[in-house]
């Protein structure tokens, strides 16, 4: 493979290795619940 091939390879590595942190970063945090969404609907 060319040069430019394996960067590009190695880029669109970290980049989903990136995304994946910051996804697994954000659903431990609680970004994701979804008890906030039917709390108004308990309300009335």
């Amino acid at each position: 493979m060319a040069p430019g091939a394996w960067i590009l390879l190695i880029v669109m590595i970290a980049f989903t290795a990136s995304a994946g942190m910051i996804w697994a970063w954000s659903k431990k945090n609680g970004l994701y619940d979804e008890t906030v969404k039917y709390r108004m609907l308990d309300e009335d």
